[in-house]
């Protein structure tokens, strides 16, 4: 009986670290935004796979802006003009490619501006390097995002 039960604990064991590993292994999953400029923790971002395999970032909540927590994106074009940033789809189309997953686009809420946009897991998942840019990689800006604890 006591080898099963081991047996059983060790199983399940492995299952929690294989899972735990799995998801510092991509950046699915919540995140704290962090301003590139300030410092601060700007707002929660919810990383999602979408059925056809790309990523999409959500914002969950804005923990700062000029306009408050519940702001609204009134420089966005579009569908996008003058709707809560909460709620709003900032980042979609980004799919793996060796070590890093890009080929998506993501907006500034606060300027309305879409980038181009990279991102690279580091230090085992708990932080996610979120470059945004124009043309080439080189020109543009990263913020670190700090994956949340569940």
């Amino acid at each position: 009986m006591h080898t099963v039960l081991r047996s059983t604990l060790i199983a399940f064991t492995l299952l929690l670290a294989t899972a735990a590993w799995a998801a510092s292994d991509t950046p699915v999953g919540i995140w704290t935004q962090v301003d590139d400029a300030t410092g601060k923790p700007k707002s929660i971002i919810e990383i999602t796979q979408l059925p056809d395999g790309t990523l999409q970032g959500v914002v969950k909540q804005v923990l700062f802006s000029d306009q408050g927590t519940h702001p609204i994106c009134d420089k966005c074009d579009g569908e996008r003009h003058n709707k809560p940033v909460v709620g709003m789809a900032i980042m979609w189309g980004v799919k793996k490619d060796g070590d890093v997953w890009d080929g998506g686009r993501i907006l500034d809420p606060h300027n309305g501006k879409v980038y181009k946009v990279k991102l690279s897991m580091e230090n085992n998942g708990r932080k996610l390097d979120v470059r945004g840019y124009i043309g080439w990689s080189l020109f543009g800006r990263t913020q670190t995002w700090i994956r949340k604890s569940e």
